[in-house]
């Protein structure tokens, strides 16, 4: 008898897209799953499956996780999710993405001429979340993008590049694999073994990049939250284009940013990306509570 392939996770995400699209247009409350199931060509049970083996979490518990409700709760009270981050225990699984993750900042020479006469390399690789298109240096990971079936590779490549116009590019997707592994399988984020970034922006760029990494996982902060704690309370528009440019998705977490009512807002690479990236995140959790 024929053993069924084995299916990974970057395997599942063409089907957890059109899953999206449909969480999207429904509430978590209102889900039926023979409904859910049945409008995108799966069973009940295959459609659990999916979501299990994907995330960890069954349709109904990633469709409450990405509607953020804890987050809403805490926007309502105005209790700042950023001020209360910062008491959790580093030992919390809330602090697993702080402590994977080390950074520095481009030297300004660099980032002035564009990258010239710096050599970088650029590749693919699969993630949970689609074609992952990675930028690196020699000093980290200066870019992550997404493929799919509405943006090419090629697309999300010159996205990434355009940062860098006088840079030289070479393609090796045995370099970018074992980093895009690193970042997209938790049971390897290790404080120890770091992935190594480096961000590319002005002064004010940076710092608000450097707050969303503040930001825990199943956690969320409005942009006036941001704004308020890089001291510029008055700047919530230009934090908005900040974390719009952020070129380093998914590692710095700007999908953690909502609207002041706790609404999901606009997102780089797709708001239906930042479901599930958002969803993704609380199965994370869940398994290592």
């Amino acid at each position: 008898m024929n053993q069924r392939p084995e299916i990974s996770p970057a395997q599942d995400y063409d089907t957890i897209r059109a899953a999206i699209r449909y969480l999207s247009e429904r509430g978590a409350d209102e889900l039926a799953l023979d409904r859910f199931a049945r409008a995108i060509g799966l069973t009940e049970r295959q459609l659990t499956d999916l979501f299990r083996r994907w995330c960890g979490l069954s349709p109904k518990s990633f469709a409450q996780a990405v509607a953020l409700n804890h987050a809403k709760k805490l926007l309502s009270e105005n209790v700042s999710v950023l001020d209360t981050s910062y008491e959790v225990g580093f030992s919390s699984t809330s602090r697993l993405h702080d402590l994977f993750v080390t950074y520095e900042a481009m030297p300004p020479g660099v980032f002035r001429t564009g990258g010239a006469g710096l050599d970088m390399i650029w590749g693919t690789a699969p993630s949970p979340f689609g074609t992952a298109v990675v930028t690196m240096t020699e000093y980290g990971i200066s870019g992550i993008g997404f493929a799919d079936e509405e943006t090419s590779v090629e697309d999300a490549f010159l996205d990434l590049a355009r940062r860098w116009p006088m840079a030289r590019f070479f393609r090796d997707d045995a370099r970018v694999g074992p980093e895009v592994v690193k970042i997209f399988a938790p049971q390897n984020w290790s404080a120890e073994q770091p992935v190594k970034l480096v961000m590319i922006g002005t002064d004010f760029e940076v710092s608000v990049w450097q707050t969303l990494l503040k930001i825990p996982v199943g956690q969320a902060a409005t942009y006036a939250e941001v704004a308020r704690t890089i001291g510029k309370p008055q700047a919530s528009r230009a934090v908005g284009a900040a974390v719009g440019r952020n070129p380093i998705s998914f590692v710095i977490p700007c999908h953690r940013v909502v609207g002041s009512t706790g609404a999901l807002t606009g997102y780089h690479w797709g708001v239906p990306r930042k479901r599930a990236i958002l969803g993704w995140e609380a199965g994370v959790i869940s398994t290592r509570s």
